[in-house]
């Protein structure tokens, strides 16, 4: 069987000694549809609007300190507590999305909180961007080559030329189309309910989705940490992901007993 071969490069272009990567252009361009979103939903709901910016950055913070952090200590914590300088290399790849999540929530959770604005109103927002904030970043990282799958037969499989010459699972692509498919039923929710959702529903929808679909998603994937986690009995990605999910279902059923 003849396997589609994935040799792209991961410069979009460059300007003399200065390369600008899909990955970088993916991750800004997630970052601006999510302000330009906020935008329109405070405006939708008649929310003021002066303090959008401000908490924007409080969550893009959030997101690079806690998608790195995550990065470096749930998945190589041997390497950077031995080279604590290079956690600030953040050049040179490595963000989780577990750490990169509980940045941004407690980042915004200071920062409601210092502009007057109802925590858990924004988060029920800010969620539908971020799902689909997820599915361009694993866009980027199909685009390097890299969260590839295992090894596999399946007539779908994707032979990745700069990782090595066996059919492997696109795990970049089913976690994209995955967060994909989320954004669009969250944002649907968002629009029919005419943004009158129940508080916190779909933060807790956010957190079961997304997570459920990753932990699935690992079983497929090659293992990202550096040390064994048999012990576990599951990978890194999927033990991070438990708790975020039962958080998810806490809120689910919260939200609708409130």
């Amino acid at each position: 069987m003849e396997y589609f071969v994935w040799s792209a490069s991961p410069i979009a272009f460059s300007l003399g000694p200065i390369h600008v990567f899909w990955y970088g252009i993916l991750f800004a361009s997630s970052i601006i549809f999510g302000l330009e979103f906020m935008k329109w939903a405070f405006k939708l709901e008649k929310k003021d609007e002066t303090a959008i910016d401000s908490l924007f950055l409080y969550a893009v913070i959030g997101i690079v300190v806690g998608a790195r952090l995550g990065h470096c200590f749930f998945y190589e914590p041997e390497f950077y507590l031995a080279h604590p300088l290079k956690i600030l290399a953040v050049w040179e790849g490595g963000l989780a999305s577990h750490g990169g999540g509980l940045g941004a929530i407690l980042a915004l959770y200071f920062g409601t909180k210092k502009y007057k604005v109802e925590f858990l109103w924004l988060i029920d927002r800010l969620i539908i961007p971020t799902a689909f904030f997820g599915f361009l970043v694993r866009m980027g990282n199909f685009m390097n080559s890299e969260i590839v799958g295992t090894r596999t037969d399946v007539p779908w499989a994707i032979i990745f030329s700069k990782v090595d010459s066996f059919p492997r699972h696109p795990a970049q692509l089913y976690e994209a189309f995955s967060y994909l498919i989320i954004f669009f039923i969250l944002l649907s929710i968002y629009k029919l309910s005419k943004a009158k959702v129940r508080v916190g529903l779909m933060f807790g929808l956010f957190l079961t989705l997304i997570f459920s679909a990753r932990f699935l998603i690992e079983y497929v994937k090659v293992a990202q940490a550096d040390y064994d986690t048999s012990f576990l009995m599951m990978s890194t990605g999927q033990a991070l992901s438990i708790p975020f999910f039962l958080v998810g279902l806490g809120f689910i059923v919260w939200s609708l007993k409130k």
